[in-house]
C-alpha cells in the first residue's frame, strides 16, 4: 500500500529468485546467509530456487532447506538457460517485490535492505550497477561496451551499462514481464522495455565463495546477438546501408572505367581490380544472409510456440508433483 506523497509504509512479502546451475559448493552456505538477510527486512518471505539442469549435487543439497525454511525448489527438465530459469521463479512468484540474486555471493547481500528502502520510496524498479568491471579480460569489457553502444542507439530502450539480472521489482514489473509472450527471451533488455519507475544502485561485485562461472566467451556472444537481434533492427539497417554504398561505388566506378577507356585508353587487363571487387562483393552478401538467417532463425522458434522451459521437479509448494507443466 501508498501513501498520499507515493510511498510504500509496510515492509512487502517478498519473493526471493535464485537462479542456480552447477552451485552445489556453495548453495548451502548461500540459502542460509540469504534466509537470515531476509528475516532482517520482513517477516513474510519465500525463497525461490531455480534449478537449471545442474549436473552436480546442487539439487540434492537445496531439498533440505524445503522443510525447514520457506524455500521452495522448481527443477527445470534440463538446462534452458539463465534467462528461462528467471522466467520459471518469476511465474512462480507471489511476492509483492520480487528480488533476483545470484548464488555465487557475487551479488552483496547487504544490498537488500537499500533496495527495499528504494522500495519503500515507490521505486516499482532497483536494479544494481556495476561499479566497475575489475578482473576482467580487455576483450570483454570493449564487448560489453560495443554492445551497450549498439543496443542504446537500435532500440529506442535505454538499456542501462552494467547492469544484470540483480534487481527488486513490484509486482507490476512482475506482471508486466509475465505478459510477454516471447520465447527467446533477453531480460536485459525486457527489463528496459517494460519501463516503470526506476533507479540504479551502485554497487561492488564481491568474490565468488567458490565454484566457476559458467559464462564463457561463446555463451556470451550468443546472448547478445540473441539480445541484438530480439530488441534491434541495426544489424538489418547496416547491411542495407552497406549494400547502398557498395551500388553508388559500383555506378561511380562503371563511370570511371568508362571515361578512361573512351578518352585516355588502358593498357592494364584489370583482372586484379575485377577479382577483388567479386570477394568484396561475395563477402558481403554471405554477411548479409548471416544478418537475415539470424532474424529468421528468431522468427522460426517464435513460430515453433514451444515452451520456454519445463518443470520436471517442484518442492516446497503446496503440490509436490513431479508433473512437466508448459509456460
Amino acid at each position: 500500500m501508498m501513501n498520499e506523497a507515493g510511498k510504500r509504509q509496510t515492509p512487502p512479502y517478498l519473493s526471493c529468485i535464485v537462479p542456480v546451475f552447477n552451485e552445489g559448493e556453495v548453495i548451502t552456505s548461500f540459502i542460509p546467509a540469504l534466509v537470515n538477510q531476509l528475516k532482517a527486512v520482513t517477516d513474510c518471505f519465500e525463497v525461490i530456487v531455480v534449478d537449471d539442469g545442474s549436473t552436480d549435487n546442487t539439487l540434492a543439497r537445496v531439498m533440505p532447506f524445503c522443510e525447514n525454511l520457506p524455500v521452495k525448489l522448481i527443477g527445470l527438465s534440463r538446462n534452458f538457460g539463465k534467462e528461462a530459469a528467471l522466467t520459471a521463479g518469476i511465474d512462480a512468484c507471489e511476492g509483492e517485490a520480487v528480488l533476483l540474486i545470484d548464488a555465487d555471493f557475487q551479488h552483496p547481500l547487504a544490498m537488500i535492505p537499500v533496495f527495499l528502502d528504494y522500495w519503500q520510496q515507490g521505486y516499482d524498479m532497483v536494479y544494481g550497477v556495476r561499479k566497475d568491471r575489475k578482473g576482467e579480460s580487455f576483450l570483454k569489457k570493449k564487448g560489453a561496451d560495443s554492445f551497450y553502444r549498439i543496443m542504446g542507439y537500435g532500440t529506442g530502450v535505454n538499456v542501462p551499462a552494467n547492469a544484470g539480472d540483480f534487481r527488486l521489482m513490484s509486482r507490476n514489473v512482475v506482471n508486466a514481464l509475465k505478459a510477454l509472450p516471447e520465447r527467446g527471451r533477453f531480460m536485459k533488455g525486457i527489463y528496459a522495455w517494460v519501463g516503470f519507475n526506476s533507479i540504479g544502485v551502485p554497487f561492488d561485485v564481491q568474490e565468488r565463495r567458490a565454484g566457476q562461472t559458467g559464462w564463457s566467451y561463446r555463451k556470451l556472444t550468443s546472448l547478445a546477438l540473441s539480445g541484438i537481434t530480439s530488441f534491434t533492427t541495426v544489424p538489418l539497417r547496416v547491411v542495407g546501408i552497406l549494400g547502398l554504398t557498395i551500388s553508388v561505388v559500383s555506378v561511380l566506378y562503371a563511370f570511371f572505367i568508362i571515361f578512361t577507356t573512351l578518352f585516355l585508353g588502358t593498357d592494364e587487363a584489370g583482372w586484379p581490380s575485377i577479382v577483388t571487387a567479386i570477394t568484396f562483393i561475395g563477402g558481403v552478401q554471405l554477411l548479409s544472409l548471416g544478418v537475415l538467417g539470424e532474424y529468421i532463425a528468431g522468427i522460426f522458434n517464435e513460430v515453433k510456440q514451444r515452451p520456454t522451459y519445463l518443470v520436471d521437479k517442484r518442492f516446497g509448494f503446496e503440490k509436490e508433483h513431479n508433473d512437466i507443466p508448459a509456460h
